[in-house]
């Protein structure tokens, strides 16, 4: 008897942990989110958002032999007890250009909820529920639909996704 492998979904996640001296300042990537966001004007550079670009690909490849190539990235804000609408990041109707993995990360977050929707060969909208914390990240399918839930009723939640392609 044997065994193959047709498909499978893998989700990826833990915490950033940078090399001493290295740290990433979360405020300042909050600083960036809220400039974005309030301004509609994107800073030309950011030294902490490249290193987590930088950490997050250079931890997938050695680890798990993932070449991804950042497509987009975006800041969001989530007000207390703000549940997102259901977000997909790919493009059903351009494949080829829509991203293969989507990537979380917890900036500033209190109680935050990610629910990944996924089928499982006849079972369908089975629901992967995963909490999101400060400095972690979650990388799953970009064909996977998800929603965040901000699960308190105090403070803001900063979330950075990034987008890639796997070459």
């Amino acid at each position: 008897m044997q065994k193959v492998v047709l498909t499978e979904k893998t989700l990826y996640y833990g915490k950033v942990d940078m090399p001493k001296g290295f740290e990433i300042d979360r405020e300042k990537l909050v600083s960036d989110i809220l400039k974005k966001n309030f301004t509609n004007k994107e800073s030309i550079f950011s030294r902490d958002w490249d290193m987590l670009n930088t950490y997050i690909g250079d931890h997938v490849r050695l680890e798990y032999s993932l070449n991804l190539i950042k497509k987009k990235s975006f800041g969001d804000i989530y007000k207390p007890n703000q549940l997102s609408k259901p977000l997909l990041d790919i493009n059903p109707m351009d494949l080829k250009n829509s991203p293969d993995f989507t990537m979380l990360y917890g900036v500033k977050v209190n109680k935050c909820e990610v629910d990944i929707y996924y089928n499982n060969n006849r079972h369908k909208r089975k629901i992967w529920n995963m909490p999101l914390e400060n400095n972690k990240f979650i990388i799953f399918p970009s064909t996977c639909m998800y929603t965040i839930s901000n699960n308190q009723k105090d403070n803001l939640n900063f979330i950075k996704t990034i987008t890639y392609e796997n070459i």
